[in-house]
C-alpha cells in the first residue's frame, strides 16, 4: 500500500528554470507549479545505537548494461515484458519543516542524513533528472555523489543506442583476408606457377623471393591485385572513427562513476523520495556543513531545464571539543645567573709550529665564525661575557711529551689571538659611539662601560685526544669490522708512544692519518657568562606550559590525533575530552575513573557507557551530572548519544 507524499509549503525550496522551448512549452508551464525539495528526514532515536555508516547505495540493486557498466536501481525488479530493471517502490518518509539539525561526531566522523524529493509531476519516462548534493564546509565546497531519476523511454534510448555502437564495432573486419577474391588469387596461381600452387594445402613457408623469381612480382602485389580496395578503405575509415561513431550512437552514456543512485522510474506512480547518507571526516574548526540541492533534467543529451539551488540545510556539529576546560598549565623554571656556551674550531697549524695563520688552510672561515660568536656574546644586553676557556689538542703522531708542550703552546695562541681580537672591537666600537661628559666633566658613555669589563682567557690543553679517537674509529662507515678490532686491540696498550708505534704499522694507519687525525686538532672555546644585573645565583619562575596549551588548542580546534599525543602525559579533564573525542574509550574510561566525580566527568562517563552498550549505567550518570548541574539537561537533548538515553528512559520527567 502506497500513500502519497504531501510536500509541505516549507519544504518547497526549489524552482525550475525554463531554458528550452517548443512543443514542451505547454508542460513546460505547467511544471512551474512544482518544485523538487530536500528535507529532513524524521530522527528515530528509540534506542541506542552506534553511528555506522550504512552501504553506499541503499535500497538499490545493481545491473550491467551490455558494455559491462554498472548502474544502481532503487528496489528495482525484472519487468517480464521488456527485460527492464524497474522500479516498483518508492521509500516512505515524513517530512519535517525545520532546516538545521544536530549531529554527533564519532570516530572522528560526522555521519549526516538528508531525503530528496521529486513530485511525480516533474518526472517523465523521456526524461533524465540530474540531482547534484553540494555540501559546503569552512573553506571548502564538495560536490555529492549524484542521484539520477531515469525515465523508462530514456533508459531504453541509452540502451538503444549503445546497440547500435555495438553493430557499428561488429561491422569492422579484423582478418583482411576477407577482402581478398581468394579463388581468383588461386586460378592465378595454379595457372601461372603451378609449382607453388601445391603449396595452398602445405604449411610450408614461401619467401617474397621465391614467389617473385617464378612470376616476377611479388606475394603481396598479387594479393594487392585481387584485394577489393574500396571495401579495405571503408573499414580502415570506420576504424578511424570508433570516437565519433560513439558520440552519434551513445548520445547519452550510462554513468557509473561519482554516482550513489540510478533508478529507471517505469512510470510516475508517486513522489520519489530518497534517503541520502553521507559520512565527512572531521577537521579543525568544523563546526557546521550545509547541504544545498542543484540539479538538472535532460531529454536525450540535452539539458532543457536548470533547477534552482536550495535553500540550505545546516548540520551542527555536537562535539566534545567543547568539554575542553580553559586552564593554563604552568611549569617551574629555575634559572641560573652563571651560563655557559661552548663551540669548536678547526685551526690548522704549521707542523711544530703553535702561530694562529688566517691565511693557512681553512683557517680565515674558522676563525671568522668564532670572531662572529664573540661579538654576538659582547654585544648581548642580556649577559656579560667573563671568561673563555681554550682548550686545544693535537692528533697522536710524535712523542707525547712533545704533544703535550704543542698542545699547551697552541693554546695560549689563539688565546692571544683572540684577546687582541677582542680589544681591537672594543677600540673600534668605542670610536663609533663616541663619548658625552657629564656637569662633572666625567667621560659618560654606558656603552663603552659595557664594553670595557675584562674577559679573562684560561688557556688548556690536551696532549693526545685517544678518547675522541676512539668514539671516531668506533663510529667510521669505511674502516673495516677487522680494522676496528686491530685497533682496539692495540688501543689496550698505556704507553701512548708504544702505542701510536704499533698503530702505524697496521694497513689503516693510512686512512687514520689522513682522514680521522685532522679531526682530533681542535681547539674548543667554553664561554662564561653571568645575567646582568642578578645578584643570587638561582631564582625559581613559572612560565606556561606550551606543550600543553597547544594540546589544549588542537582538541578545540579538533584536531583529536595531535591533542591525543600532546596531552596523554598530562591526564587531566582534557586528556580524557581528547581520548573521547577520538574513540579511545577504554583510555578515557580508565583515566576518568581517577579523576574526582565532578558533572563534567559524570557526563563523559554517560557517554561512555552508552557508547559500550550499558545504557541504564549510562543514565544513571547522566542524572548525576544533569542534578548538580542544569546545563547538562539541555547538552543531552542536543547531543544524539545521550538524547537516545533520554528517550529510552524518559529521563527529562525528572527535570520537570
Amino acid at each position: 500500500m502506497k500513500s502519497k507524499i504531501t510536500i509541505l509549503a516549507a519544504g518547497v525550496v526549489m524552482t525550475l528554470t525554463i531554458i528550452s522551448c517548443g512543443s514542451l512549452s505547454g508542460r513546460m508551464e505547467s511544471l512551474g507549479n512544482y518544485s523538487a525539495s530536500i528535507s529532513l528526514p524524521q530522527e528515530n532515536r528509540s534506542a541506542l545505537r552506534e553511528l555506522s555508516i550504512p552501504e553506499v547505495m541503499r535500497d538499490t540493486s545493481v545491473v550491467e548494461d551490455e558494455k559491462g557498466n554498472s548502474y544502481h536501481l532503487m528496489r528495482a525488479v525484472k519487468d517480464e515484458k521488456t527485460g527492464e530493471m524497474v522500479a516498483t517502490e518508492e521509500l516512505q518518509a515524513a517530512v519535517v519543516t525545520a532546516r538545521f539539525r544536530n549531529v554527533a561526531e564519532r570516530h572522528g566522523k560526522v555521519e549526516i542524513e538528508f531525503q530528496v524529493l521529486v513530485p511525480k509531476e516533474l518526472q517523465d519516462s523521456k526524461w533524465q533528472l540530474r540531482m547534484m548534493p553540494v555540501m559546503h564546509i569552512p573553506e571548502d565546497t564538495v560536490e555529492l555523489d549524484r542521484i539520477l531519476i531515469t525515465g523508462e523511454n530514456y533508459r531504453r534510448s541509452q540502451l538503444r543506442g549503445y546497440q547500435q555502437y555495438r553493430r557499428f564495432l561488429n561491422s569492422i573486419v579484423t582478418d583482411s583476408t576477407k577482402f581478398m577474391d581468394v579463388r581468383q588469387l588461386e586460378v592465378f596461381i595454379k595457372r601461372n606457377i603451378p609449382e607453388l600452387y601445391k603449396y595452398r594445402t602445405d604449411s610450408a613457408y614461401v619467401s617474397d623471393e621465391l614467389f617473385l623469381s617464378y612470376y616476377g612480382i611479388s606475394a603481396q602485389e598479387a594479393i594487392n591485385h585481387y584485394t577489393y580496395g574500396l571495401l579495405v578503405r571503408h573499414n580502415e575509415w570506420k576504424k578511424a572513427n570508433i570516437g565519433r561513431m560513439y558520440d552519434r550512437y551513445v548520445k547519452a552514456p550510462i554513468v557509473t562513476e561519482h554516482l550513489r543512485l540510478d533508478t529507471v522510474m517505469y512510470n510516475a506512480r508517486g513522489d520519489f523520495i530518497y534517503n541520502y547518507v553521507q559520512r565527512i571526516q572531521t577537521r579543525p574548526h568544523l563546526r557546521k556543513v550545509d547541504i544545498i540541492l542543484e540539479g538538472e533534467i535532460y531529454e536525450q543529451d540535452n539539458r532543457i531545464y536548470t533547477i534552482e539551488p536550495s535553500a540550505p540545510l545546516t548540520f551542527y556539529i555536537s562535539s566534545l571539543s567543547s568539554f575542553a576546560e580553559e586552564r593554563e598549565r604552568y611549569l617551574t623554571q629555575v634559572i641560573s645567573r652563571r651560563v655557559k656556551a661552548d663551540d669548536v674550531c678547526y685551526i690548522e697549524f704549521e707542523k711544530g709550529r703553535e702561530e694562529v695563520l688566517g691565511e693557512l688552510s681553512n683557517n680565515f672561515q674558522e676563525i671568522a665564525r668564532i670572531r662572529r660568536t664573540l661579538r654576538v656574546l659582547l654585544e648581548n644586553r642580556d649577559f656579560n661575557l667573563d671568561s673563555i676557556v681554550i682548550t686545544a689538542s693535537s692528533s697522536p703522531e710524535g712523542s707525547w711529551e712533545y704533544n703535550s708542550g704543542l698542545s699547551k703552546r697552541r693554546s695560549a695562541s689563539v688565546s692571544r689571538y683572540f684577546e687582541r681580537f677582542i680589544k681591537s672591537w672594543r677600540d673600534s666600537s668605542d670610536r663609533e659611539g663616541g663619548f658625552s661628559i657629564n656637569m662633572d666633566g666625567v667621560l659618560a658613555n654606558s656603552e663603552m662601560k659595557r664594553a670595557n669589563v675584562a674577559v679573562e682567557f684560561i688557556s688548556r690543553s690536551i696532549a693526545e685526544d685517544w678518547s675522541t679517537l676512539n668514539q671516531l674509529v668506533m663510529t667510521d662507515t669505511v674502516l673495516t669490522s677487522l680494522q676496528k678490532e686491530r685497533y682496539f686491540l692495540l688501543s689496550a696498550e698505556q704507553n701512548p708512544d708504544r702505542r701510536e708505534r704499533l698503530l702505524s704499522m697496521e694497513d689503516s694507519y693510512p686512512y687514520l692519518n689522513s682522514t680521522i687525525y685532522p679531526r682530533l686538532r681542535t681547539v674548543r672555546f667554553d664561554f662564561h657568562l653571568h645575567r646582568k644585573d642578578m645578584v643570587q645565583d638561582t631564582i625559581h619562575t613559572t612560565i606556561i606550559d606550551s606543550t600543553y596549551m597547544a594540546g589544549v588548542e588542537a582538541l578545540r580546534n579538533r584536531d583529536y590525533k595531535l591533542a591525543v599525543s600532546l596531552l596523554a602525559p598530562y591526564r587531566d579533564i582534557n586528556t580524557a575530552v581528547a581520548y573521547c573525542a577520538a574513540d579511545y574509550n577504554l583510555s578515557a574510561l580508565d583515566l576518568l575513573s581517577e579523576l574526582p566525580p565532578t558533572p563534567r566527568v559524570n557526563y563523559l562517563m554517560a557517554l561512555l557507557e552508552a557508547r559500550n552498550g550499558r545504557s541504564k549505567s549510562a543514565a544513571e550518570y547522566y542524572l548525576k551530572a544533569c542534578r548538580e548541574d542544569s546545563h547538562y539537561i539541555h547538552r543531552g537533548n542536543l547531543d544524539p548519544e545521550i538524547y537516545a538515553l533520554v528517550k529510552m528512559y524518559d529521563l527529562n520527567r525528572y527535570f520537570e
